[in-house]
């Protein structure tokens, strides 16, 4: 395989159950070097689940993730899976960093000190050099000038941007984004839009669960549209929209984009 094309996240048949409740139901999935991948599907179609498998924040009862060529190793079965290695899941959450539809910026630290919790406490990195770090990409979403108030003083953009920067300081090798403007208002979603379509254009790794279906369209590579825990339909933005093929994503459509 092409290196430039070489997967950072794959993930194979992946199953994922509450008790009596299928949510993912055998689901593939590849994110190469470099691509955005894009989900979409109604509210309960399993997206933000399967973005929360991936990150090994939510344990799947069946299938592989696949990091880079690892193999994440599991113990026990079913509802009793859980990651064998310790080690290995520090090393991929920490390459894998997550933005959400919340912000969960610490409200008694300030923006910069929000961006250096993580690379500082857990990769043990120098205080200097993370903050260097910190305030290059605070600049990069457009609020370096923001770096010494808290949380409460900024708008919910402003924060959304900080949580963005804030995942980039830990430079991972992908992003994962759930809902990132879902909890904005549609002024203050375009700033984070912008940030989001920058990043983009860098070529960085992300896997994006969006309700926005023109942000999808405008920064994917591949879109997966899931329907009931199933990927119903997969395939390039222009194929998606411009010539969706099964019943209920073209119902989907109808709705979200007349809406």
């Amino acid at each position: 395989m092409n290196e430039a094309n070489k997967p950072v996240i794959e993930v194979r048949g992946l199953h994922k159950s509450y008790v009596e409740l299928d949510v993912l139901k055998g689901v593939d999935l590849v994110a190469p070097k470099g691509h955005v991948i894009s989900l979409i599907g109604s509210s309960g179609s399993g997206k933000s689940t399967l973005l929360r498998c991936i990150n090994l924040l939510e344990f799947s009862q069946l299938g592989d993730i696949v990091f880079e060529d690892e193999l994440v190793e599991w113990s026990g079965e079913g509802m009793d899976r859980h990651p064998a290695n310790a080690a290995q899941l520090l090393r991929m959450r920490t390459n894998l960093s997550m933005v959400f539809q919340q912000f969960n910026l610490w409200s008694h630290m300030t923006i910069l000190q929000n961006v250096m919790e993580a690379p500082v406490t857990v990769l043990g990195r120098k205080k200097t050099e993370v903050e260097e770090l910190a305030r290059h990409y605070l600049t990069k979403v457009g609020i370096g000038d923001k770096c010494d108030v808290y949380p409460a003083q900024l708008s919910g953009g402003q924060q959304q941007r900080a949580a963005i920067a804030r995942a980039l300081c830990m430079e991972p090798r992908a992003l994962l984004l759930d809902e990132p403007t879902s909890a904005l208002d549609p002024e203050l979603q375009q700033e984070v839009i912008k940030v989001i379509k920058d990043l983009a254009a860098e070529d960085r790794t992300m896997i994006l669960v969006t309700h926005d279906m023109s942000l999808a369209r405008d920064v994917s590579d591949h879109i997966i549209f899931l329907h009931q825990g199933k990927i119903e339909e997969q395939g390039a933005p222009a194929e998606l929209f411009g010539n969706p093929e099964s019943q209920r994503l073209q119902q989907f459509l109808s709705a979200t984009i007349a809406a």
